[in-house]
Parts: structure tokens; sequence; C-alpha cells
């Protein structure tokens, strides 16, 4: 019986050490290549990333506009007929206004009035921004209110207190222009179709009109920021890195389109002044970084990416349509306390106004003091008129006291 010969060993082609070699090159090769191509690659030019984002905000206010059409249905619009109380006799007003009747009765036509340039309302605007800006050179009330916002309830554990370092509001102002009217229903889409208005549209319960206008700003509005990420594994605060940035609006453009929500008596809901940006809107950053504290990484591309990103989907999710801000009016009817007059204010030998409630102080200290003066004179006179009876009645004279001295 033969021995059964023993199979050959295989070899290992590679040793451990060269194993070891080989797997910390490709990690090393794994990590220069996320800080090339990651980190620091170029990023997309500004138009190309311009165009991208009008193309996703365009199909998804398409997509938008197709959800509401096929939800139109003349049963649902059958249903959304409310009851309507019965109304007073005393005061005699028009019937409901349709749009089609607004605008004839103002002389507007939505398909041959030439769009407004709005210069008016520009120098307007532009008093109120430099006031605001004046005020906020003196007054620290807007920068305490960012630096609380920004160090809010929610900011996570591995972010360090923010701190503001710099703001600038800018010293440029928006420019308005093109302003045209044109009739919406209750969903914010055009009622006019072709070069005429449609009647039945136009008298359909809950339409509207809305102004549209462009809107032009060419600034350097900056905020700059400082503070520290946190490596809270596997200890607290095993490592530190210091980030500094700087983001700043360079340029905005794009349509606003403002409009009514008439009131509801029955829901006691006010009047609400509607507005949103259209979805063909262009916003322009200038983002700066600098990374670490002594080995400094600055201007990182990528995490200028991530910042911009953010700050547009922060914009369309609040004012970008089919999303809308809505602010409620107050009552445009006449009041005493809103009343201002030069009766309210002007003090003699001042030179100057000054406010109702200060006017107001200043005419009860006036009168305090005149009924001060007029009660010390009454008694002045009361006791002067009684030395006079007593002097007069015996001319009564102190024991021991020289003659000429009367009591």
């Amino acid at each position: 019986m033969t021995g059964e010969a023993c199979p050959a060993r295989v070899e290992p082609t590679l040793s451990f050490t060269q194993g070891l070699i080989l797997g910390q090159l490709s990690v090393v090769l794994v990590l220069a290549g996320f800080i090339k191509f990651f980190i620091f690659g170029d990023p997309p030019s500004p138009e190309v990333t311009a165009s991208l984002r009008a193309t996703e905000r365009r199909s998804r206010t398409l997509v938008h506009k197709k959800s509401l059409l096929t939800l139109r249905t003349p049963s649902s619009r059958q249903g959304q007929r409310t009851l309507n109380k019965k109304k007073s006799t005393i005061l005699r007003g028009q019937h409901n206004l349709t749009i089609g009747s607004i605008l004839s009765k103002t002389y507007y036509n939505v398909d041959s009035h030439q769009p407004e340039s709005l210069d008016w309302f520009n120098v307007l605007v532009a008093q109120t921004i430099a006031q605001f800006r004046s005020d906020a050179e003196h007054d620290d009330a807007i920068l305490s209110s960012l630096t609380k916002a920004l160090n809010g309830t929610s900011r996570p554990d591995f972010l360090d207190e923010i701190r503001v370092t710099e703001l600038s509001l800018g010293e440029d102002f928006p420019i308005f222009s093109n302003c045209r009217i044109i009739p919406v229903d209750e969903d914010g889409l055009g009622l006019s179709s072709g070069k005429a208005l449609d009647a039945s549209a136009a008298t359909r319960e809950g339409a509207k009109l809305q102004a549209r206008m462009d809107v032009d700003l060419s600034d350097m509005l900056t905020l700059a920021l400082e503070t520290k990420l946190l490596l809270n594994y596997p200890r607290k605060l095993s490592a530190v890195l210091p980030v500094a940035l700087a983001v700043s609006v360079v340029r905005f453009s794009g349509t606003l389109s403002v409009s009514f929500i008439p009131s509801n008596p029955s829901q006691s809901t006010p009047t609400m002044m509607t507005f949103n940006f259209l979805d063909d809107y262009r916003l322009d950053f200038s983002i700066r970084s600098l990374l670490g504290s002594r080995s400094r990484l600055q201007d990182v591309p990528k995490i200028a990416q991530l910042i911009e990103a953010r700050l547009h989907r922060w914009f369309d999710e609040r004012c970008v349509e089919p999303r809308f801000q809505e602010i409620a009016l107050p009552s445009l009817w006449p009041r005493k306390k809103n009343t201002r007059g030069p009766e309210d204010g002007l003090a003699e030998g001042s030179g100057g106004s000054v406010g109702r409630a200060k006017g107001r102080d200043m005419a009860q200290d006036i009168q305090a003091d005149a009924q001060t003066d007029a009660g010390s004179r009454a008694d002045w006179s009361h006791g002067s008129l009684r030395r006079r009876r007593m002097a007069n009645e015996d001319d009564l004279v102190m024991p021991g006291s020289l003659p000429e001295f009367g009591l």
C-alpha cells in the first residue's frame, strides 16, 4: 500500500508587509480622490446652475398647475356655494362688483394697457429702506435679534455658539418696473385667454386681480459668521474646527405678484395681502469660507455649493409659487386715535413738534401748575384779609412790647 502524496501547499503571493502597504496606498488614493473631486473640484458655472434650478422650479410649477386642473370638476364647483345671511336694508350699497365690472369702471384693459414704470413707488421704497438702514446703524436691535435667531433652541450639539462678525445692509435700492394687472382665479391661475377676457370666468367665485411687477436688485448684502465645529466622540470636545463664513447677496431679479383676499365677516377674518415670486427668478450669491486655525482652507467650492443650495431651498419653500406669504391688513376707516395734527404738538418757544401723548402730558402739567398757583393766591389773599381785620378791631398790644408794634 503506497502512501498518499500530500498536496502541494499554495504559498501566498503577497506577504503581510506588502498587503499592509497596498491597503494604505488604496486608502490614500481614495482620500486624495475625495479631496480633489469633492472638496477642491471646480464648481459649474453660475449660468449652468441657474438654468438647472430654473428648469426644476418650472417643472414643479407645471406639475402643481396640472394637479389643480385635474381637481376642477363640475361637481366640486357646485359644492362651493356658501350660505348668505340676510343683509340689512338700511345700508344701501351696490351689488357685488365682478372682475370685469371693476376693470371697466377703472378703464383698465388687461390686454392693451401698457405696463407702468413705478418710478414713484421706487422713491417711496428707497426712503423706507434708507430709514431702516439709518435706524440699524444707531441701534443694535437687528444685530441682537439676528444673533438670537441663529443661536436658537434647535442648534445641533456639534455646533458651537454662532457669532456675527459683519453685517452690511447694502447701499443700493431695488427697482420695480413693468407693473401690470391680470385677473386670476382662487388658485392663482390666469383667467384671460387670447385677446378677450372670459366673462364667465371673471364672474367666478374667488376670482381676484393680481399685480405683477419686475424686481431688480444689484447690491452687496453681507452676513459674516464665526463658529466652531465640535467633535464629541469618543469623548466630549475631542476636536474643535473653527469655521468662518461670509454670505453676500450679489444680484436678485424676478417677478413679484401681489393680490388681496377680501375679508369674511362670517368667519371674522380680516383683509389679507398675499405676495410671492414667480419661478423665473435669479438669485446669485458670493460665499467665502475659512476652515481651521493654523493651516487654513480658504474658499472651499463644495461648501459654497452646499450653502447656496440650502439658501435657494429656504427661499423656494417660503415665497416662490405655489407658496406665498400672507399679511393681515389693518382697518382703513379713519379713527380718532390715529389722528395727528399741529394742535398735538407745537410747544411754544421750542421750535419743534412733539407727539400727541407728550402734548397731552404737557397740557396736564400746565393745568396742574395753574391750579396750584390759583390756590396759593387764594390762601395768600385770605390770610392778608384776616390780618387786616384783626388789626382794625382793637389794636391789641402785647405786654412788654414796643408801642409801634401791635398784634
